[in-house]
């Protein structure tokens, strides 16, 4: 995620503009009120025109502000403009508040204003000003005795409004942070993530080149030498191990189309997982053994449910470990059958690879970090299972044969856009 998905992610606030609706609807009943005090009780002052053109224009000014001068998000610094349209309101409510006492009831909105975006050193300054200048409005106007509630009330108010104000702004400050952590560490988790990908596949590839090629090559270059030690005095001897290089490098280039065949998930473009898996199996029915068709096991597709779409990764990591197990039953457990079965459910999707070879114990599979000479290795099938979301489970005996399985849990939300059934061509 960018800086600037960051900065858009802290700024979107659901419920930030009910708040700042609140406060509108909260201005506009108070400035009301105080326009019904003036022409109810004041209207015999000489000064009623001034008063209620400065109304206006303090209502304009401030409903207004939130689209030519909008105030700051938290932790920025205010705009000039708004600096200005602030300090206009604030020179346009001292004028009112020397004319018309009920100006005072106005306060509340200034002093959110002021309080709720505003940095605190900008903050704090403000509402102490506003809050004298109401207490000086209240006593110029007060008859009789003195009431001490005159002063204590405004001060008192103003200060249990700005405490919850800048409360919520340490709140958001706080939130902020947290926000600003998680995308961070979800960056970094990210990353790990592809780091840890690569590395995985890159030992993936050198396993497959050691198998395909450097023993290969090796056996290769000894028959070779060995022929050229016999070449002059048992040439008939010479012309075999010739024969046998060529049989090793005939084999090493059927594992090598094999392996570029399987480097690309090519069986899922454009196709899907029930038609990938059925090609795979008449693949490895036709590739026999040393690269001589007809030569190994046997390979059935089938399918237990109703086939669907399931999500990308689930479906690539199905191939995968069949692939993976198909290569292990060719290579290592002198299978003479195997069966492919996909078992599909509304909550759960399955692939089974069986079959009836020598089988082996489960218990003496060598850890991932171990298992370094094989490229189609357990641990691997494993980890693919483990990075889908799914578990791998192996069970085998000696002369029992093995079956593989990899299942995924599906949720009610996992992939629900891409889960539908298959075309009715696409079914078994």
């Amino acid at each position: 995620m960018t800086e600037h998905d960051g900065l858009a992610l802290r700024r979107v606030d659901p419920d930030a503009w009910r708040v700042d609706v609140t406060m509108q609807a909260a201005f506009v009943a108070l400035l009301a009120g105080s326009l019904s005090r003036l022409l109810t009780y004041d209207a015999r002052d000489g000064n009623t025109g001034w008063s209620l053109a400065l109304y206006l224009v303090f209502g304009v000014l401030h409903l207004s502000g939130p689209v030519w001068a909008p105030a700051p998000w938290q932790g920025e610094r205010p705009s000039t403009r708004h600096l200005i349209r602030l300090g206009l309101l604030l020179a346009v409510w001292v004028v009112l508040l020397a004319l018309e006492p009920s100006a005072t009831w106005c306060t509340m909105p200034l002093l959110f204003t002021g309080v709720h975006r505003l940095p605190v050193s900008f903050a704090l300054p403000l509402a102490c000003v506003l809050t004298l200048l109401v207490v000086i409005s209240e006593l110029r106007v007060a008859s009789g005795l003195f009431n001490p509630n005159l002063v204590i009330a405004p001060v008192a108010l103003a200060t249990v409004v700005t405490a919850v104000l800048l409360h919520s702004r340490r709140l958001a400050d706080r939130q902020r942070l947290l926000i600003d952590d998680l995308l961070r560490a979800r960056g970094e988790l990210a990353a790990h993530e592809r780091r840890t990908g690569v590395l995985e596949e890159r030992q993936r590839l050198s396993a497959e080149i050691h198998d395909i090629l450097a023993q290969s090559l090796s056996s290769q270059q000894m028959l070779l030498q060995a022929a050229e030690r016999q070449w002059h005095h048992a040439p008939d001897t010479a012309h075999e191990y010739v024969r046998q290089a060529a049989a090793s490098a005939g084999r090493a280039l059927t594992e090598v189309r094999r392996f570029v065949r399987d480097l690309a998930p090519l069986d899922l473009d454009g196709n899907t997982l029930v038609h990938a898996l059925r090609a795979l199996a008449e693949q490895h029915a036709a590739l026999g053994i040393d690269g001589q068709p007809g030569s190994g096991p046997a390979v059935e597709f089938r399918v237990d449910g109703t086939p669907e779409n399931f999500p990308e990764a689930v479906e690539k990591a199905l191939l995968r470990v069949s692939q993976g197990a198909l290569a292990n039953i060719r290579e290592h457990s002198g299978a003479t059958r195997a069966v492919i079965t996909l078992t599909c459910s509304p909550d759960s999707v399955s692939v089974d690879i069986a079959d009836n070879g020598r089988g082996f114990e489960p218990a003496r599979i060598p850890h991932r970090r171990e298992a370094r000479t094989r490229g189609h290795g357990l641990p691997l099938m494993e980890s693919r299972a483990r990075q889908a979301g799914g578990t791998l489970r192996v069970e085998s005996a000696h002369g029992e044969g093995t079956v593989v399985s990899m299942s995924v849990a599906l949720g009610p939300h996992d992939g629900a856009a891409a889960r539908r059934p298959l075309p009715a061509q696409e079914a078994p």
